[in-house]
């Protein structure tokens, strides 16, 4: 986290000129503000594009693809990563090139400005097709009154390991969107992300990125990482964000709380300014209690529950998507396919998608 500094010197001249006017905390607060960040000469924009401060040992590249230099070379001793910061309240126009002071103290929460607003709910074009599920599992459970089946938009997610892939086969068995793995870590690319990423849109599916976080790398490459790897389209879906404990991985760190709060605000913000869509939070019962209980109250959040309804094990928790089986069967696919719904009916969906996207 950032360090406290002292502000710079106040232009005083201004101070006193605008005691002369109506209006005065509002302009004065402006004036303040000016004068203290215009000694460090950063703009806003330059603030937020700056990179994190921590750096870490890199992983072992796993493909024959480099990552950028500036990402290769990236290593040494941990240090904490550094938030983007906004101002604490919302700049007038007429200020929108001012700069901010960075050296305040990060707050425990994130500022109100920093929050989003309320998407406005945008013009709907053509809708797509909505297509029954037809999927079986191998692994059957039975959900109850709250089956994941009472819900009409169903989907999946895939990688590598489902192989080759008929997009338009799958569709016709109730994959109305597709969640893409595309990258881990800071240069590890999914082989299969680029194939899968043009056909599933061929084949009319609604499909969206995700990105596997690796704790032993820094948080701000990662994102750099997955920037770089994903193209900014309109119509897709929002990126995902996997944060789960993994034990096959050779990274066997388990941070605390503190730190995966902040490297995962670091990766989020990040990829929010770049897609201009708030990335969406995928996790796991044991990763959610040990780190996730009333944390990012406005991201969007895609629950695995794959025995039981999400309310019972995310008890509060707000949800878009909700995985209920890692062992699905369909026609299309080679061997077992992760199973989704959308939390909502074809209705919401519609409204859900265009808003959503861009």
């Amino acid at each position: 986290m950032g360090a406290s500094t002292g502000f710079p010197p106040v232009n005083f001249f201004c101070v006193r000129v605008l005691m002369r006017f109506s209006g005065v905390p509002a302009i004065l607060l402006a004036c303040l503000s000016l004068a203290a960040c215009s000694s460090r000469g950063l703009t806003i924009d330059e603030l937020l594009a700056q990179p994190s401060m921590e750096t870490t040992s890199s992983v072992a590249q796993s493909t024959g693809i480099e990552p950028p230099a500036d990402i290769a070379s990236a290593q040494g001793n941990e240090a904490p990563e550094m938030l983007a910061m906004a101002p604490p309240a919302p700049i007038p126009h007429a200020l929108e090139s001012a700069v901010i002071e960075v050296g305040m103290p990060i707050p425990s929460a994130r500022p109100a400005a920093f929050i989003s607003p309320p998407a406005l709910r945008k013009k709907r074009g053509p809708r797509s097709e909505i297509y029954r599920q037809r999927f079986r599992d191998a692994k059957p459970i039975n959900f109850g009154r709250a089956s994941p089946h009472s819900l009409a938009v169903h989907g999946v997610d895939v990688s590598r390991w489902q192989g080759e892939i008929d997009w338009v086969k799958l569709r016709s068995q109730g994959a109305n969107f597709a969640y893409i793995k595309a990258t881990d870590g800071g240069d590890h690319l999914d082989p299969m992300f680029k194939k899968n990423w043009r056909a599933a849109a061929e084949a009319g599916l609604k499909r969206g990125a995700y990105h596997f976080f690796y704790w032993c790398r820094v948080a701000s490459e990662q994102a750099d990482w997955f920037i770089r790897n994903v193209p900014k389209e309109p119509g897709a879906l929002p990126p995902v964000l996997d944060v789960e404990w993994n034990g096959d991985s050779n990274c066997k760190k388990r941070p605390s709380r503190e730190v995966v709060l902040e490297k995962m605000q670091v990766f989020l913000d990040k990829l929010e300014r770049h897609y201009g869509q708030r990335p969406i939070i995928y996790t796991a019962p044991d990763f959610y209690r040990d780190n996730l209980q009333g944390a990012f109250p406005n991201h969007p959040f895609w629950l695995r529950s794959v025995a039981a309804h999400p309310s019972k094990v995310y008890p509060g928790r707000k949800w878009v998507f909700w995985q209920y089986s890692g062992s699905g069967l369909s026609h299309g696919v080679d061997g077992k396919i992760d199973l989704n719904v959308f939390h909502g009916s074809e209705e919401d969906w519609h409204q859900w998608v265009a808003d959503a996207t861009h």
